[in-house]
């Protein structure tokens, strides 16, 4: 069910940059989106003009996504992009509300229940399947400003310089210089050494293993976004490395498996935290078809309301 249509939407110019302008966007707060540790390639945009904003980098295009209450701007698009780009980036042809109301049915009487209510307008982004991979791979005991370092090391390294004008300066943070991630050819060129000489540390061997299965064909990610969740899930951790929270995350942030449930350090905690009592398995099955969104609910509750 689309809550955007066509008509919601226009182009504006600002300071020479075009602006596709979304009337009516519900369900949707950016800033949780965007700081609950799914994507690692987007920041804040400091002295915005606007109530919230984040830029960044995807499918080799520099963005910012802003919001004033229910209008959303994008920032370096226009209409072809946003319709075939960053609607289902952003989730915006997806029902959070029909969502929400399935979580809360399932919630009802736990923690989920007031994790839904405080995480509510928290999406999930419809990563690049290949990026999401190798992303929280590097991500494996690692926190996330020294994920975003390597990240970013690796993309100027290995990425394509991508241009940026100068109206969009006002509307991106850190370093004006912006990269393209790598692709599976580029990446596919190098040896263990120089992924080591970005810091991967001992990431290093299983980001190589995972792009020389994903360039042979042994790893198909389109093939993987088809199956079902458990045998996507399964699939993935035939690349070295690759446990069940990693490939759990790439089906989730990176191939639209809303059941996916990716279990972390903060995730074991609200297991035992407010479920240690439960007669039902803590598991995805517990939390349904979405279980993968109650997850991010739980996750960004316990982050910050996890001490009151």
């Amino acid at each position: 069910m689309k809550e955007i249509t066509i008509s919601d939407v226009c182009i504006e110019t600002v300071d020479g940059v075009c602006v596709v302008v979304a009337r009516g966007v519900t369900e949707l707060d950016i800033h949780k989106t965007f700081d609950c540790g799914q994507s690692f390639r987007f920041e804040r945009v400091e002295n915005s003009a606007h109530a919230c904003e984040y830029s960044g980098v995807a499918f080799g295009r520099l963005v910012s996504f802003a919001q004033d209450g229910d209008t959303l701007y994008v920032y370096n698009s226009d209409i072809e992009d946003f319709q075939n780009i960053w609607t289902p980036f952003l989730g915006l042809d997806t029902d959070y509300g029909a969502i929400s109301a399935d979580i809360m049915r399932v919630g009802e009487g736990t923690v989920l229940e007031r994790a839904e209510k405080y995480g509510r307008g928290i999406r999930i982004l419809r990563q690049d399947a290949f990026e999401a991979v190798i992303s929280f791979i590097i991500s494996q005991n690692n926190n996330i400003p020294r994920i975003k370092k390597i990240i970013e090391a690796m993309s100027a390294a290995y990425g394509e310089q991508i241009e940026v004008s100068e109206g969009m300066r006002g509307h991106i943070t850190g370093s004006v210089e912006k990269y393209s991630f790598p692709t599976v050819e580029r990446l596919a060129g190098l040896d263990e050494q120089e992924l080591h000489e970005l810091k991967m540390g001992f990431r290093a061997s299983y980001v190589l293993d995972a792009v020389t299965k994903i360039r042979s064909g042994e790893i198909d990610l389109e093939a993987l976004a088809a199956l079902s969740t458990d045998e996507c899930i399964e699939a993935l951790q035939a690349v070295k490395g690759i446990g069940v929270k990693v490939a759990s995350c790439a089906a989730l942030f990176g191939m639209g498996k809303y059941d996916a449930f990716p279990i972390d350090v903060w995730i074991k905690r609200v297991a035992e935290k407010y479920f240690a009592d439960d007669k039902e398995p803590f598991c995805a099955a517990r939390f349904g078809e979405y279980a993968g969104i109650a997850q991010q609910y739980l996750f960004y509750y316990e982050r910050y309301l996890g001490g009151e």
